[in-house]
């Protein structure tokens, strides 16, 4: 344990200091729920962190059902952010988790500026965080409904009213695929003040039933994750790495240790398991040593001497 710690300890830098963890491997945001769900199947001091799934002001009780379908090699999903609100969030489910040990970002989404601000300011307070992450994928209300991280504009002003409000906790900035390019809005955050990025969120997909003439999710259109994004993810993290200075966090599609490498040479800091702790509760807490593992068999002496290295023929 001791000795896989030390391989894989990593500090990501941010303007306020050095986020340190355990190891590179992280659960993602709405496949983890509160982190109190999944301490039967591991310890989450193992972990280089968690993210909580999306907390809102207000509690939200999700979208009509069915909100979740499978598709070849991914899963469709139309959740629709159901959450406890974050008075109850800091109330009941941080004061599940331990005291110590344990890595905990906060992910948080709103529908504008004001709301994002407040957000911040609470949960920039609660000494059990170690960051915040901002799903910029949602609607901005005040904007006709397009979402936050399909413009640069819009990027940007939502990272710099958290960055404002966060306190002492970086802020990491949770990006869409479905954009033309997402260099440029990774570069709005970062100029905007993110001390970190993620990505990607999901790809918005939709699948249909013949026999009855419907969509498979009771919304229609959903999120596709899984296996099935990975390469665009791995394009999408190669894309912002190169557009910024800070950290990239990569998230879409991991599975072992092997999809964990990819994300690194491309760029990665860090990443988020998510789908696959549907299917294997148990997975994520087994990643940290298989990953040490396969770097021996690989020779791969070190995560940092490892990342961004990938040769690519441009």
């Amino acid at each position: 344990m001791d000795n896989v710690q030390d391989k894989l300890a990593i500090a990501l830098p941010w303007a306020g200091g050095r986020l340190e963890l355990r190891n590179p491997v992280l659960a993602a945001s709405g496949t983890f729920g509160y982190g109190v769900e999944y301490m039967p199947y591991g310890d989450l001091a193992r972990l280089g962190a968690f993210v909580t799934k999306g907390i809102s002001l207000r509690p939200m009780p999700g979208n009509p059902l069915p909100r979740v379908a499978e598709t070849p090699c991914g899963l469709l999903n139309s959740i629709g952010l159901q959450n406890c609100g974050v008075e109850r969030f800091i109330s009941e489910c941080l004061t599940c988790l331990p005291d110590e040990g344990v890595r905990i970002i906060a992910n948080i989404y709103a529908h504008n500026l004001e709301e994002f601000a407040e957000l911040a300011g609470i949960l920039g307070a609660e000494p059990k965080l170690a960051a915040l992450e901002v799903n910029i994928s949602c609607p901005n209300v005040e904007a006709g409904g397009v979402l936050f991280g399909q413009d640069p504009k819009s990027a940007g002003q939502v990272t710099a009213a958290v960055k404002k409000r966060s306190g002492a906790l970086p802020v990491i900035v949770k990006l869409t695929p479905n954009v033309t390019d997402i260099a440029e809005i990774a570069r709005a955050c970062a100029d905007s003040g993110a001390d970190m990025i993620s990505c990607v969120n999901t790809l918005s997909a939709l699948a249909v039933d013949v026999r009855s003439r419907k969509p498979l999710l009771g919304k229609g259109i959903g999120g596709l994750s899984g296996t099935a994004i990975k390469p665009v993810a791995l394009r999408c993290v190669w894309q912002a790495a190169r557009a910024v200075s800070i950290p990239v966090i990569g998230i879409g599609g991991i599975n072992t240790a092997e999809d964990i490498l990819e994300f690194i040479l491309v760029g990665a800091w860090a990443v988020q398991i998510g789908t696959a702790n549907f299917s294997g509760p148990d997975l994520i807490f087994r990643l940290p040593d298989e990953l040490a593992a396969r770097m021996d068999e690989l020779g791969i002496a070190s995560l940092e001497s490892f990342r961004g290295s990938l040769q690519m023929n441009i």
